[in-house]
């Protein structure tokens, strides 16, 4: 059971949610649990026992030192409380590494967090690897299984069947229990997924400002953005092949009707990378 600190009533709160791991391609849905956290100062009220939910020799803990003193750091999943945020609520965000076992347990204790303090929706973030150019807009979808959700927000119900990760049982847990739910996927180009991609990062940020109905600070985002998409044209201007895929995945985006405001085009590019990491990917314990 999370022991949670005594935080008082929470404002209309919302949770957001992200993973380190199989969810996670160029750290994009991570890295946006961990800006949100800096810019609106959350504070840490709960974390859960590692012993329960992760293998570490998979997770490995680490040595650090804080004031001037050597402790044993182990990897977990953190609660975080956000007051007095620009979108006029507060918010709890979920900040961890994809667990390696009882996943079950692991969504149920985060939902009967969630219900203790009266969360209102919760919202999932996760990233994959797409045949989408770096240069264009990064594709963000966002699906609900709630009907009024949907009717709210203007939003698809996920067609997608196969594999999921922890987001997506933590989806599910919700709906379980009666918290409506919102996943976010952001596409992530496969050839430049495997660092950080802080455009796709600044295109979940975007689209939570949409969906939450506020306005929230992209601090170093955008410059790191444009930064990152310099860096690929360069690698892109050294290699003809890449140019000429580059040039390929442009005109096809281009050609498309809108394919970022597209649910299906997003979920059969997940498919394909699901498909893609089931013939190489050992399972959800490889997450880094």
């Amino acid at each position: 059971m999370i022991e949670l600190e005594d935080i008082g009533a929470l404002r209309d709160p919302v949770m957001i949610a992200a993973f380190e791991g199989w969810n996670d391609a160029g750290e994009a849905a991570s890295a946006v649990v961990e800006h949100l956290a800096e810019i609106w100062g959350a504070e840490v009220v709960a974390a859960l026992d590692p012993e329960d939910y992760y293998d570490f020799q998979v997770n490995r803990p680490r040595v650090v030192t804080e004031g001037g003193k050597r402790r044993i750091s182990w990897r977990t999943t953190r609660v975080l409380v956000a007051r007095d945020t620009s979108l006029g609520r507060d918010v709890v965000l979920v900040q961890g590494v994809e667990p390696s076992f009882r996943w079950r347990a692991f969504a149920i204790e985060l939902m009967e967090l969630a219900e203790s303090v009266e969360v209102s929706t919760v919202v999932t973030l996760g990233s994959l690897m797409a045949d989408v150019a770096h240069s264009r807009p990064i594709p963000v979808t966002a699906t609900s299984d709630s009907e009024d959700t949907r009717h709210r927000h203007g939003l698809e119900m996920s067609g997608y069947e196969g594999p999921t990760g922890i987001v997506g049982v933590l989806s599910d847990a919700a709906t379980q229990v009666g918290i409506p739910s919102i996943s976010c996927w952001a596409a992530v180009p496969h050839y430049a997924g495997h660092s950080p991609s802080p455009k796709a990062t600044a295109a979940l940020v975007g689209r939570l400002e949409e969906l939450l109905d506020g306005p929230i600070e992209h601090g170093d985002l955008d410059e790191d953005a444009r930064a990152w998409e310099r860096g690929i044209n360069e690698l892109a201007a050294s290699d003809t092949e890449v140019a000429e895929y580059v040039e390929s995945l442009e005109e096809a985006q281009d050609t498309a009707e809108l394919p970022e405001a597209s649910g299906d085009a997003i979920a059969k590019e997940f498919e394909r990378y699901l498909r893609r990491r089931g013939t190489d990917d050992p399972g959800p314990t490889s997450a880094p």
